[in-house]
This record gives C-alpha cells, sequence and structure tokens, in this order.
C-alpha cells in the first residue's frame, strides 16, 4: 500500500508516520493487488481529541473510517480496527454485488476537499464524481463510507438521489425532479 500520512495542526514524527504504516499495512490481506492502492490518513487535533480519518479508494468503492481519541495511538488502532470490521461485514455482499456483473461502472470519489470559512457557515466542501448505481448498491457504498447519507445517480429512477439512514435504522430516499 501507499499511505500518504498528512497532519493538520499535528506535527508528524517519524515514529508516528511508522505507526501508521504498520497498523495500515495490515489492510493488506484483504486486497489482491495492495501494492495498487494508496490510502490517505489525515491526522488533526480538535479540543483535547486526536482525529485520524483513513480513506482507502479502491476501483469499485471506497472505505473510509473515522476515529478520535486523547492518545493518537488509541486513536489510530480504533480506527484501523473499524476499517478491518467494516471490510469484514461487507465482504461477502461485495463479493456477490461484483462478481454478478463485471461491467458495472465505478463509483470513484475525488478526494480533494476544499475547506472554506464563509459568511454562511460551510465549512467543507467535497466533490464527487458519481457513477449510475442501483438503490443496494448506494446503501453499501454509504455503508462503506460509514456516512449517513448518500448522493448518487439513480438508475432505476434515472435521476439522482439521496439516500439516508433515519432515526429508526430504516432508509429514506429523496428524488430530484
Amino acid at each position: 500500500m501507499k499511505i500518504e500520512i498528512h497532519g493538520d495542526k499535528v506535527k508528524l514524527t517519524p515514529a508516528i508516520k511508522s505507526y501508521i504504516e504498520e497498523k495500515v499495512s495490515k489492510l493488506n490481506k484483504y486486497f489482491e493487488s495492495p501494492e495498487k492502492i494508496e490510502v490517505k490518513v489525515i491526522i488533526r487535533i480538535k479540543s483535547n481529541m486526536q482525529i485520524i480519518e483513513v480513506t482507502v479508494p479502491i476501483q469499485k468503492f471506497t472505505l473510509r473510517a473515522e476515529e478520535s481519541h486523547s492518545d493518537l495511538y488509541a486513536a489510530i488502532d480504533l480506527v484501523v480496527d473499524k476499517l478491518e470490521n467494516q471490510f469484514r461485514k461487507h465482504k461477502t455482499r461485495l463479493n456477490d454485488k461484483y462478481k454478478k456483473d463485471p461491467k458495472i461502472i465505478d463509483f470513484i470519489f475525488d478526494l480533494d476537499e476544499d475547506v472554506k470559512e464563509n459568511k454562511n457557515k460551510i465549512i467543507r466542501r467535497k466533490r464527487i464524481e458519481s457513477k449510475p448505481m442501483d438503490e443496494e448498491e448506494a446503501i453499501l457504498q454509504m455503508e462503506l463510507l460509514n456516512h449517513d447519507f448518500f448522493i448518487f445517480d439513480n438508475i432505476d429512477e434515472d435521476c439522482f438521489s439521496v439516500i439516508y439512514r433515519r432515526k429508526d435504522g430504516q432508509y429514506g430516499i429523496i428524488n430530484t425532479n
């Protein structure tokens, strides 16, 4: 794996980088060609909490996890465990989904994020490149990213849709005209 580590208001020592590389490399066992995978790691501090975010963009899906802890090393351990659990949890579903139809269109996130502050209180902007997918694949992608909502090009409804997790644990969908 190629691991790209960035620190936001954090000095990244060689020991921290080495620890992150060692722990994130544990994910190699889940991939056929780990040398082609580029992992993005962002470390930041908010109050007295150390926050680590790991994004693993893969050809057909993206794994993402974020953890915070007062101890950076504990946060690193927690985020890697969370990623391993996500992969194990969804491994069967991913295999079933992508073995059925090898011509499934890739879903790729543009991971460059613009952080801007303005009068409207928008503190983060993300750009995504949305590929057509069905609602089941959108739910899977949302769960892999560990988000509460997901925007996608809905092939069933022929529009852009937002799928979201409701408070009762079920899913809702909002379609555009």
